[in-house]
C-alpha cells in the first residue's frame, strides 16, 4: 500500500475541543503579554532574522481580537467535530496542522517575493496570525465528506456546502486584489487549495467527482 495513503487506526479523542482550548489559552496569554504575538505570529523578520523557526506552526494559534478568535473557533467547533468523528482524530490532526503549517511556509515565500519585487522592506514585518487558513481547509474537507450538508450563512441563509466553497473561492480570489482590509485572503485561498490537494493525494478522493455523484442522484 502507498505509504502516503496508509490509513491511521481509527480513534476519536476530541482533538477539536483541545485545539479550541489551546487557541483560547494563547489568546489570553497574548492579551496579557502583547509582545508574545510577535514571537508566535508569523513574519519574515521574526522567522529568518530572529530565528523563530516555530512561527510557521504557531501563528495559527494566535488571534488579534476577540471577534477574530470567536468566529474562527465557532467554525472550528461546528465543522471540526463532525469531520474529526468521520475521519478520526489522527487524520483530522494531520490535515488541520499540515495545511496550516504549509500555509505558514508558503506565506514566508510570498513575503520574500513581495520584498524582492517591490524593494519594500515593510513586507518583512507583515505579521500573519489566526486559524482562518486552517478553517478554510477544514471547510473544504467538510464539504467533501458531507456534500449535501446545508450551511446557514449568517444563521439564516441555507447554502449547500460545495456551493459555499465555490462562493468563498471566488470572493477570496477577488478580495485578494481589491481589498485593503488587512485580511490575509491569500491564506484563505491557500487553505482551500491545500485541502483539495490533501483529499486527492492523501485520501485518494476527488472533490469534484464526489460532488457530481452526490447531486446526480
Amino acid at each position: 500500500m502507498n505509504i502516503i495513503r496508509r490509513p491511521f487506526r481509527y480513534s476519536y479523542n476530541n482533538a477539536t475541543l483541545i485545539i479550541i482550548l489551546v487557541n483560547i489559552g494563547v489568546f489570553l496569554a497574548t492579551t496579557f503579554m502583547p509582545g508574545l504575538s510577535s514571537v508566535l505570529g508569523l513574519s519574515l523578520f521574526g522567522t529568518i532574522e530572529r530565528h523563530y523557526w516555530w512561527q510557521p506552526f504557531t501563528y495559527m494559534f494566535v488571534h488579534g481580537s476577540f471577534f477574530h478568535i470567536f468566529f474562527n473557533m465557532m467554525g472550528l467547533f461546528f465543522f471540526g467535530i463532525p469531520t474529526e468523528k468521520t475521519i478520526g482524530t489522527k487524520e483530522f490532526l494531520l490535515m488541520y496542522l499540515l495545511c496550516g503549517t504549509l500555509i505558514g511556509l508558503l506565506s514566508l515565500g510570498i513575503f520574500t517575493l513581495a520584498v524582492s519585487l517591490t524593494r519594500n522592506i515593510v513586507y518583512a514585518y507583515v505579521t500573519l496570525v489566526g486559524a482562518s487558513g486552517s478553517i478554510y481547509s477544514l471547510l473544504m474537507v467538510y464539504a467533501v465528506l458531507f456534500p449535501k450538508s446545508k450551511i446557514y450563512v449568517w444563521g439564516i441563509l441555507p447554502v449547500q456546502a460545495p456551493l459555499l466553497i465555490v462562493i468563498y473561492f471566488v470572493i477570496e480570489f477577488g478580495s485578494q486584489f481589491t481589498s485593503r482590509s488587512g485580511v490575509a485572503h491569500y491564506a484563505h485561498l491557500l487553505g482551500l487549495v491545500l485541502a483539495w490537494l490533501y483529499m486527492l493525494v492523501r485520501m485518494g478522493v476527488n472533490p469534484i467527482k464526489v460532488w457530481k455523484e452526490a447531486y446526480r442522484r
